[in-house]
C-alpha cells in the first residue's frame, strides 16, 4: 500500500496535501480561496479521490484528490462548516454540522441536501460564542445511529439516520462538547471530550464524568478516539488535551479501563498547545496522527504506541484526513 496521503485543514492557509506521510507539503487551492479557514476534512471511504472540506463560507468538494475544488450547494450556503461525517458502509450518506448550529444530510453523495429536524440552541448562555456542531459520529456497527456534539449545547442522538433526535445531557460535566468516540461491546460506551473532563455513557441516558484532573494535568479535552486492540482486550481510548483553547501546553492520554487509570503518550515533548484532534483510516493500517491547534503535527505508525513530531509546523490546524496512496 505504501505511505498514505495526508490532507490538512488550516485556519487562514486553506488545505494542504502530503504525498509522503507528512514529511513534505503542498497547498491545494485551485477553486478554493487559498486563505480559507478549514475546520473539517472528510474523505469518501470507497473513493479516496473524493473529499469534502468545511470552510468559513460553506462546503467544498474535490473529485480529483484535492487538485481542484467546487462549492457544494447546501440549503444555507453562507454557514461555517465545523463537522463532516461520511458513512463507512454507505458512502453516499453524509452529515455536516454548521455554525450557527444546524445539521444537514445528503443521501446521494453530496448532490442534494436537506436540513434535519433537531432542536438546537440558537445562542449560548452569556452570549460569548455562537453554538456550533463540533463533532458528528456515525456508529461503527449501525449506520442509522448517529451522535452529535454541540458547543455549547450538549449531546444529540439519533437511531433512525437523523430523522428524529434525542437530547442526552444528564450527568455531563459540561454542555461544551468537543469530541466523540464509540467503544463497541456490551454495553456500548460513548465517550465525549468536554472543556472540563471526559464523560462516558453506557445506557444512552446518563453520563459519568471521569474526573481526569485527578490523573493528568489538564482537564480541557478536545479529542477522543478509540482504537480496537489487535489482541484480546478492550482496546485503547486516546484523549487529546491541553491547558485551554488554544492553550500553550498539550498532550495525549490513554486509558484501557474507561478512565480508572491513564498513561501519557510519549510525544518527545509537551505540545505547544492543546492536542485538538486525531486522524485515522481503517484502510491505512497502523497510521494514527494528531495535531495541536497551534500547528504541530504528530505521527504514529503503530496505532499510537509510539509517536514522532513532524518537522513542518503550521499556524493553526483544525482538520486532518489520512487516505491510502
Amino acid at each position: 500500500m505504501g505511505t498514505p496521503i495526508i490532507y490538512l485543514g488550516t485556519v487562514g492557509q486553506g488545505v494542504w496535501k502530503s504525498l509522503d506521510g507528512g514529511n513534505t507539503w503542498n497547498r491545494t487551492a485551485n477553486g478554493l480561496f487559498a486563505e480559507s479557514d478549514i475546520r473539517a476534512i472528510a474523505v469518501r471511504p470507497d473513493n479516496p479521490a473524493t473529499l469534502f472540506a468545511g470552510t468559513e463560507a460553506g462546503l467544498y468538494r474535490s473529485d480529483d484528490a484535492a487538485e481542484s475544488w467546487s462549492k457544494v450547494d447546501l440549503p444555507v450556503n453562507d454557514r461555517q462548516i465545523w463537522a463532516i461525517a461520511i458513512d463507512s458502509s454507505t458512502a453516499d450518506i453524509i452529515f455536516v454540522g454548521t455554525c450557527p448550529s444546524d445539521l444537514f444530510k445528503s443521501e446521494d453523495g453530496g448532490e442534494s441536501w436537506h436540513k434535519l429536524e433537531v432542536e438546537l440552541a440558537e445562542e449560548c448562555a452569556g452570549g460569548a460564542i455562537i453554538p456550533r456542531v463540533t463533532s458528528i459520529e456515525i456508529d461503527p456497527n449501525d449506520s442509522n445511529t448517529v451522535y452529535a456534539g454541540i458547543e455549547i449545547d450538549g449531546f444529540r442522538h439519533s437511531t433512525d439516520g437523523g430523522k428524529t433526535w434525542t437530547t442526552i445531557n444528564d450527568g455531563l460535566s459540561s454542555l461544551d462538547i468537543h469530541g466523540i468516540t464509540v467503544v463497541p461491546g456490551q454495553p456500548k460506551t460513548i465517550v465525549v471530550a468536554t472543556n472540563n473532563d471526559i464523560c462516558i455513557c453506557q445506557d444512552l441516558q446518563t453520563w459519568q464524568p471521569l474526573e481526569v484532573k485527578q490523573h493528568y494535568p489538564w482537564s480541557y479535552a478536545r479529542a477522543a478516539e478509540y482504537i480496537k486492540s489487535s489482541t484480546d482486550g478492550d482496546g485503547r481510548i486516546f484523549i487529546g488535551a491541553g491547558n485551554g483553547p488554544p492553550g500553550n501546553q498539550g498532550g495525549i492520554f490513554v486509558t484501557t479501563d474507561f478512565g480508572q487509570s491513564w498513561s501519557r503518550a510519549d510525544l518527545g515533548m509537551t505540545a505547544n498547545s492543546t492536542i485538538w484532534n486525531f486522524a485515522r483510516n481503517n484502510a491505512v493500517d497502523g497510521w494514527f496522527m494528531a495535531y495541536s491547534v497551534s500547528g504541530q503535527l504528530f505521527r504514529s505508525t503503530d496505532n499510537g504506541s509510539s509517536w514522532e513530531k513532524l518537522g513542518r509546523e503550521f499556524g493553526e490546524v483544525r482538520g486532518m484526513a489520512i487516505v491510502p496512496n
